[in-house]
């Protein structure tokens, strides 16, 4: 599983998931798998997911706003409690853990910091817990520009297309009116692909596509030929897109 989406352990409660409810939602995912990698994205709310009992204030411009991993940083309690329920899970099965909306080399450092301080509490208490990759959302045109110090820092990069594209071209991608302007084929989109996927490479880190843009068709051998290392679609476009693979070797 490229992809999950915890965000929906929390918009599907009327109250923050306690940690017991998480690590059972993780735990039973990462058993299934049987030994399969599951990536579990961090809370992503803000923007256009929004959860009432956050009590989130109104914003003129969310998109650009108070979401993700700065609301993550900003509330340590449920960061914390989020991700104790993950490193307990990931006993039971092959977990990643992905961070969204990275800007800088020094929110990775935090978050660093405070999942060794829970793999310590976790020891103290005799809790066991599974090694753990640790990667971030390629999905802002800073984590582009800085991805050769980022990959010195995480163990894989996942391009968030939808919001890259967004943040990369200036436009809206909730607003129906800029539909002919947003193009997640634009030459400047794919360079900041291409970059990521270089530099990745040279700091020996694997690199995938979680956006929509994975599973388009049209730029699978582009992608291939940039050398990325994993596209992650939904379930009915797997065997389409393992044809058009097949088709590019």
């Amino acid at each position: 599983i490229g992809l999950f989406r915890s965000e929906f352990l929390y918009l599907e409660a009327d109250n923050y998931p306690d940690e017991e409810a998480q690590f059972q939602a993780y735990k039973t995912v990462a058993e299934n798998m049987a030994g399969k990698k599951v990536i579990v994205r961090t809370l992503d709310i803000g923007a256009d997911k929004q959860v009432d009992y956050f009590n989130l204030d109104h914003e003129e411009n969310p998109a650009m706003g108070y979401r993700a991993i700065r609301i993550c940083l900003d509330r340590r309690d449920i960061f914390r409690t989020q991700l104790r329920a993950l490193l307990r899970a990931s006993a039971y099965g092959n977990i990643g853990i992905m961070y969204p909306m990275i800007i800088s080399v020094d929110e990775v450092k935090e978050i660093k910091k405070i999942v060794e301080s829970i793999k310590a509490e976790l020891t103290e208490k005799g809790i066991e817990y599974g090694e753990v990759e640790q990667g971030i959302m390629i999905e802002t045109p800073a984590a582009v520009m800085i991805s050769d110090l980022l990959a010195e820092e995480v163990d894989f990069f996942s391009i968030g297309t939808n919001d890259l594209t967004q943040y990369t071209l200036a436009i809206d991608r909730q607003n129906l009116a800029l539909d002919a302007f947003y193009d997640p084929h634009h030459p400047a989109v794919l360079a900041m692909i291409k970059m990521a996927a270089d530099n990745a490479h040279a700091e020996g880190k694997w690199i995938g596509i979680c956006g929509e843009l994975g599973a388009d068709l049209e730029l699978t051998e582009e992608f291939l030929k940039m050398g990325l290392d994993e596209l992650s679609v939904s379930p009915a476009m797997v065997l389409p897109l393992r044809k058009k693979i097949r088709e590019c070797e």
